[in-house]
């Protein structure tokens, strides 16, 4: 029986999307269970940030653009041997579907769905995954489990990537690597700040949530951290729906 389930003790764990947000978020909360991150982004200076915010020590913070074509091959030559990824980077710009360009398509596509499927490529053909590794993606209740106006590319690419999860998690089981996703609903995060949505519809939209508030990156950020504890050892292909009941209506 283990004695502490939930711990991260001895694991390297590699967080995208880690200059900010859930990344941020995710990336204390794993460090605080004892684990060693590797944090990437494309912001070199947030991410410093990021690691002078983690508890212990040998964290490193790696610069990658994960759409560009060379950058994601160099990031996984330059990573160690992996116990958990947890794939976070991503966009949500609303966008009407008639008001779309081939652009905006490619654009939401290749950074939520097409740069996290070839990054785990890659650290499966480069084995960068150890035995019993935890690989968890950060999806959403968004072209999962529901849709809203303006959310057409968004929508189409976390379903896109709960589609992968589930054939991922069958392909890697033979090696014991688990691959899961947490879907949430809408977290308080600096892009509801910096949007140009109104702080009335904001309010107007907080209350159809069952919970009466928007969900905060650490409580997703608490639910990685299961997923890649040992706590969840019989665990493959799952989504783990966070979103203050919201889906229940």
């Amino acid at each position: 029986m283990l004695q502490q389930p939930f711990s991260l003790a001895e694991k390297v764990i590699l967080v995208t999307g880690a200059s900010s947000g859930i990344g941020r978020e995710t990336a204390i909360a794993c460090s605080r269970q004892g684990a060693t991150l590797v944090v990437t982004g494309r912001n070199i200076e947030r991410l410093s940030e990021t690691v002078s915010m983690l508890d212990g020590e040998g964290h490193i913070s790696i610069q990658a653009n994960l759409t560009d074509d060379d950058q994601p091959d160099d990031l996984v030559n330059a990573l160690p041997r992996l116990d958990g990824v947890v794939c976070n980077a991503g966009m949500a710009d609303p966008l009407l579907l008639r008001f779309t360009e081939k652009e905006d398509v490619d654009k939401t596509l290749d950074l939520n769905a097409k740069s996290v499927i070839h990054l785990i490529r890659l650290l499966v053909q480069n084995k960068k995954l150890n035995r019993a590794a935890s690989v968890v993606f950060i999806s959403s209740i968004n072209g999962n489990k529901c849709a809203y106006i303006g959310s057409s590319l968004y929508a189409a690419s976390k379903a896109m990537l709960s589609g992968f999860m589930k054939a991922a998690a069958l392909e890697l089981a033979v090696n014991g690597i688990r691959v899961n996703s947490v879907e949430p609903g809408m977290i308080d995060t600096h892009l509801l700040k910096d949007s140009a949505v109104s702080e009335e519809e904001l309010e107007k939209d907080r209350l159809k949530y069952p919970l009466k508030r928007y969900g905060k990156p650490e409580e997703v950020a608490w639910a990685v951290v299961y997923l890649l504890s040992d706590a969840t050892q019989w665990m493959t292909g799952s989504a783990v729906v966070i979103d203050g009941g919201y889906t229940l209506q």
